[in-house]
């Protein structure tokens, strides 16, 4: 069961890397792997999405529900091809200006073989996607 955490500071505000995390919708645009998105069942503090990721000859879809709160962001799996998923996103305005963003990750594939093989690469897959929000961060709100 591979577990990820990341602890990060941004120079921007927690409103701002809240709006880009809950924006699932444009996820394909700037995530790696991440070739599709459809939203459902959208209300103000809530929704489902269906993601697909590609990656060579791989392509699943992803379904999760997502949880909207002050300044957390909860994803938890519904269904494709993993045992489970858990998702946490956590931010927060620093009194120095500027955010934190505490991100967490926690899954299980249900095929054990799959799982052996995927660990290794899973902290570097993980890391270049907080990357990929650190990139779009800058692109949509500057330096």
């Amino acid at each position: 069961m591979p577990k990820f955490v990341e602890d990060r500071i941004f120079p921007y505000d927690a409103k701002q890397m809240f709006d880009l995390v809950a924006d699932v919708g444009k996820y394909p645009e700037f995530l790696p792997w991440c070739i599709g998105s459809r939203l459902y069942n959208v209300k103000q503090d809530d929704f489902y999405a269906d993601l697909i990721i590609g990656f060579k000859v791989f392509r699943e879809r992803f379904t999760s529900h997502v949880k909207l709160s002050d300044g957390k962001i909860e994803i938890d799996y519904i269904k494709g091809p993993l045992e489970y998923l858990h998702n946490l996103w956590e931010i927060k305005d620093l009194e120095e200006g500027g955010s934190a963003l505490h991100f967490e990750v926690d899954f299980e594939f249900r095929n054990k073989i799959f799982q052996k093989m995927i660990g290794g690469l899973f902290t570097e897959a993980v890391h270049r996607m907080v990357e990929s929000f650190e990139t779009r961060a800058i692109e949509l709100y500057g330096k």
